[in-house]
């Protein structure tokens, strides 16, 4: 059967308060219920615990295990009741370690998740440095992969989630550079897909996030941009088959035509 090649994604932009599950929890229900007949809905970084923690011990007590977690267990359900694909930012604990972690569920439970690579600031004394790689998840409707924050910044990540066939990249964000939202859709335009970003905004013990989540196109066009402070929920339809499409002229191949043989310096 061939894929669904039109979706409709989204992101949802809230003010999460540090420390504070439940309100944070109650907030994204009524936000989640805005997003009803998306297809998939992106929420900010660390959504479940806040971001910018006094130590890592405070840290260590507001964060979840994925498998017993009364957060995941929200959107679970939050999926099964509007039958959506949720990427949520989520302060995960394994054993003694945290890590600033991105989750993807639907209405049967987890699929997966992407843990921070490239960590901000003070993320170094909290966090362990992401793990598991870059996957890709193939829902059916698109293939999708997942970026956090700061993450931004490296082209290398993006490109490695482009060659392994992601048509959207789903950006958990808690982003304080002001220039981060006119960057990132250059990657989706060098890369041939979509970009959700979804910000927080507020602030938060003396650090500022700026808001203006956004979606950007396969030619890096912004389609939708929230303003820098107010909860949002903005959905739109994209054209798959547009990201699958990686000819920039009629000669020319945004993957294809790469010369590796000379890129070997990267990897210094």
């Amino acid at each position: 059967m061939e894929a669904q090649k039109t979706l409709k994604a989204g992101f949802i932009q809230f003010r999460p308060i540090l420390g504070d599950l439940q309100s944070n929890m109650e907030k994204l229900s009524v936000l989640i219920e805005q997003a009803a007949g998306a297809d998939l809905i992106v929420i900010p970084e660390l959504a479940n615990s806040g971001y910018n923690f006094k130590d890592r011990e405070q840290a260590f007590k507001l964060a979840e295990n994925v498998e017993k977690s009364v957060f995941i267990d929200f959107l679970i359900r939050k999926a099964k009741e509007f039958d959506l694909h949720i990427v949520s930012g989520f302060n995960e604990k394994e054993g003694d370690k945290l890590y600033n972690t991105s989750v993807l569920v639907d209405s049967n439970g987890v699929i997966g998740k992407y843990r921070k690579i490239h960590l901000f600031m003070n993320e170094f004394d909290i966090f362990e440095k992401g793990d598991i790689g870059l996957p890709v998840f193939d829902l059916g409707f698109c293939k999708m992969g997942m970026l956090i924050c700061f993450d931004w910044i490296f082209p290398e990540v993006w490109r490695i989630l482009a060659l392994k066939g992601a048509d959207l990249i789903c950006h958990p964000s808690n982003l304080v550079l002001p220039y981060a939202q006119q960057a990132v859709p250059v990657h989706g335009m060098i890369n041939k897909y979509y970009i959700i970003t979804a910000n927080r905004y507020g602030t938060e013990r003396g650090v500022t996030f700026s808001g203006k989540s956004f979606i950007s196109d396969t030619i890096g066009k912004t389609l939708v941009m929230a303003k820098g402070n107010e909860d949002t929920v903005k959905i739109v339809e994209m054209d798959i088959s547009k990201s699958r499409n990686k000819m920039i002229t009629e000669r020319n191949h945004a993957l294809d035509d790469r010369s590796p043989e000379d890129y070997a310096d990267l990897v210094l």
